[in-house]
């Protein structure tokens, strides 16, 4: 087997990985039969697919320690509290899934370090936030897309109730859970359905 050059995103995801207990390798070996390499981009997808795509408005930034993600959306509308976000990353698998949360731009963190490694750990491809997320520092290196508007070092402690798989509108974009989204170091964009792997 031939030695491959690692890309920036995969001496990233290793940097996590070790620190996470999880065998270099083995991450190697999957990188090198091109599992873990993504080579769309958002650029590419809307000059071929103009009429079938949807683009985040500007604003949105990424947090995370990932440059890209690809996957199926879930919706989450919440009402600031972040405990059904929670749960959702935590105990539900997210392979292939891109999860998008609508707070209505409410000023409160609704992400931090603690949820991205639930993401991570539940194999989430990245996270979406129509808000505001906080531990900037430590959530840098882990390798999940989060994009956001911004930060916030406070979160809504008061429990409230959030509503999943429901139609969700914000940045010029409507987003359903089953829909695709793309993400890169270009910005967002959705189709109804995948249009590239």
């Amino acid at each position: 087997m031939c030695a491959v050059p690692l890309t920036q995103q995969q001496r990233k995801d290793i940097k996590y990985l070790c620190r996470i207990g999880v065998p270099v390798l083995e991450f190697r070996r999957k990188s090198e039969d091109g599992i873990a390499s993504m080579t769309f981009f958002t650029a590419d997808i809307c000059d071929e697919y103009s009429d079938r795509v949807s683009v985040l408005d500007p604003g949105y930034r990424n947090y995370g320690g990932a440059d890209k993600c690809h996957g199926q959306v879930v919706t989450l509308k919440l009402d600031r509290n972040n405990s059904d976000l929670i749960t959702l990353l935590r105990d539900t698998d997210g392979t292939g899934k891109v999860v998008v949360v609508d707070v209505e731009q409410a000023y409160f963190a609704v992400v931090g370090e603690n949820l991205m490694k639930f993401a991570r750990q539940s194999n989430y491809a990245g996270i979406i936030v129509n808000g505001y997320i906080r531990d900037t520092f430590q959530i840098k290196d882990i390798p999940v897309v989060l994009y956001a508007l911004g930060t916030c070092p406070r979160k809504y402690i008061p429990a409230t109730r959030g509503e999943k798989d429901v139609p969700l509108s914000f940045g010029s974009v409507d987003f359903n859970s089953g829909d695709y989204l793309y993400a890169d170091t270009d910005g967002v964009i959705v189709t109804a359905e995948p249009l590239v792997e």
